[in-house]
């Protein structure tokens, strides 16, 4: 079975394809829209139907949206979590912004998740939507130097080490985009 992933972001197809092994999964080619949608479900429909427009025949194609919440900020960034520091900011911008808003707070308001929801549409048209979530806490400091975006600062619940520490292998396991496509796989069935 064919499923194509439409994202600009090379880090999230590594991560679907250690998620899923034995499928065949590239990159669909297509123009994605921007991300104007207000919740991570709208983004990564947006981003699969313009996906499915393009797509061959026969292959399945998957939008995702992805992103931090934290508790002591109201569950931000959320959506906005590539682009929190400005639109086109880099990953450490976006952690340094996060800990400035974070200095001071401690205990269940440095809480946070991460959200991955995936959206998968059938060559006929039919729609699959998951979602998976990481529970964690947001370190005072980055560490590590695995993974992208949130992954030095992020610590998952039992563990003492950020998911940069943890490393990939942890990550293609673990993470929030792991068991979304966990869950895509058990809907789609074996390739």
């Amino acid at each position: 079975m064919k499923l194509l992933l439409a994202s600009g972001n090379a880090h999230k197809l590594v991560e679907l394809r250690a998620a899923l092994p034995g499928w065949e999964i590239g990159l669909a080619d297509a123009a994605l829209p921007p991300e104007t949608g207000s919740t991570f479900r709208e983004n990564a429909r947006a981003k699969a139907e313009a996906g499915r427009a393009a797509a061959p025949a026969d292959a399945w194609v998957a939008g995702e949206d992805s992103g931090i919440e934290v508790a002591g900020l109201a569950d931000r960034p959320g959506i906005y979590s590539a682009r929190y520091a400005r639109e086109d900011a880099t990953d450490e911008e976006n952690v340094v912004k996060l800990l400035g808003e974070l200095e001071g707070v401690e205990g269940g308001g440095r809480g946070a998740r991460y959200v991955c929801e995936l959206v998968a549409i059938a060559p006929d048209g039919r729609e699959l939507c998951v979602r998976g979530e990481l529970e964690g806490a947001i370190a005072h400091a980055p560490r590590g130097d695995a993974g992208f975006g949130y992954d030095p600062v992020f610590v998952p619940e039992r563990e003492s080490e950020t998911v940069a520490e943890l490393g990939d292998a942890w990550k293609s396991e673990h993470s929030h985009r792991a068991r979304a496509a966990r869950l895509l796989a058990g809907l789609l069935g074996e390739p």
